[in-house]
């Protein structure tokens, strides 16, 4: 791991310091705070304090350091507020996110805290849930990518606005590649294989998705979505998503996360998922595109984990499978090929009246 991402511990007794702590509003009054849980860049907190009334309330609290953890409190707060004002009680309530004065380069992700139970939603409810969060968002612009950049784990997305869904994965894909570099030293087989990736695989399964009168709706995504991130909230039952690192992208993009085994989502997921939004055409390529999609994921975890080998080896082998069943790209790609079956219909009854 790259020494500058990586997290310093802030202790307990400096959170509890109620000096800093009252250095947020919400918080100028007796509180008790629990260590939650850690992460190699991040420390969480349950604050448990009484309101004016008498009521007891709980709050959860991440806090990071450097300009790298500043920068993904900032984009977890902006993906949270963005979800929170789509689909409400699917995600947590946030509250705010800053810097502390009085702890040097350290900042803080404030929001409701829930009490989880740490399982996998079932598919019905929590489709339902995702298929609405991409259905009803908006991009402000009408673009893809956000405002802000986000974090997967400690690794910054390349989320600047594009007007393309091709160009705007293209650019995630190849800074992803490039994270692996970084973090994980040469890489000689991806290397001999990311031209025809980035030249020919990606306009060959993502252009036919926006032309022929095809387009491809800017939705907000979660960006994370693997079985870590998501729960069930014992109050209400109900699931919930959080730890987003969101952008405005293809919703099929949500479920490449979900191709993997080890995030343990079924095909089930897949199928509750398509009965709310049907699968985009060209239909005949989904699986493909899915793949495309989960080889993404798969490269943000190889970076996470450069010493785990295996995941560099999942991400080259995909590689090789489709840069062999599309070596042409999209210039190969033949004209009846992205059309849908109302489309070759149509092109039919012409040639017969003609």
């Amino acid at each position: 791991m790259n020494p500058s991402m990586e997290h310093k511990a802030v202790g307990e007794e400096a959170i509890a310091n109620a000096d800093i702590l009252g250095e947020i509003p919400l918080f100028q009054r007796p509180c008790k705070v629990v260590s939650h849980r850690s992460s190699p860049w991040a420390r969480s907190y349950r604050i448990d304090t009484r309101s004016k009334n008498g009521d007891k309330e709980s709050f959860f609290m991440k806090v990071s350091t450097g300009d790298h953890g500043k920068e993904a409190l900032k984009g977890e707060f902006d993906s949270t507020s963005a979800i929170y004002a789509v689909v409400g009680d699917f995600a947590p309530k946030p509250i705010a996110w800053g810097s502390f004065k009085r702890i040097p380069n350290t900042h803080y992700y404030l929001c409701k805290f829930y009490d989880l139970n740490e399982k996998v939603p079932k598919p019905e409810d929590f489709c339902a849930k995702v298929a609405a969060l991409h259905a009803n968002s908006v991009s402000p612009n009408g673009k893809f990518g956000f405002h802000a950049v986000t974090y997967n784990g400690n690794l910054p997305q390349e989320n600047s606005y594009t007007n393309t869904w091709e160009e705007c994965f293209k650019n995630g894909f190849e800074h992803m590649l490039n994270m692996n570099v970084k973090r994980g030293g040469p890489w000689k087989e991806m290397e001999s294989l990311k031209s025809n990736m980035l030249e020919k695989v990606i306009p060959r399964l993502l252009r036919p998705l926006e032309t022929r009168g095809r387009s491809v709706k800017p939705a907000l995504i979660h960006g994370d979505l693997w079985y870590g991130n998501v729960a069930v909230d014992r109050q209400t039952n109900l699931p919930l998503i959080y730890d987003p690192s969101s952008f405005y992208a293809h919703n099929e993009y949500e479920l490449g996360n979900w191709r993997p085994k080890r995030n343990k989502f079924s095909r089930s997921y897949i199928d509750a998922y398509h009965t709310h939004i049907p699968r985009a055409e060209p239909v005949k390529d989904y699986d493909d595109r899915n793949a495309l999609y989960s080889m993404r994921f798969n490269l943000q975890a190889a970076a996470l984990f450069p010493k785990s080998t295996n995941l560099r080896t999942i991400c080259t082998d995909e590689m090789k499978r489709l840069v062999a069943k599309f070596p042409g790209g999209y210039e190969s790609y033949s004209e009846n090929a992205g059309m849908t079956s109302l489309e070759l219909s149509r092109k039919e009854k012409n040639k017969q009246v003609l």
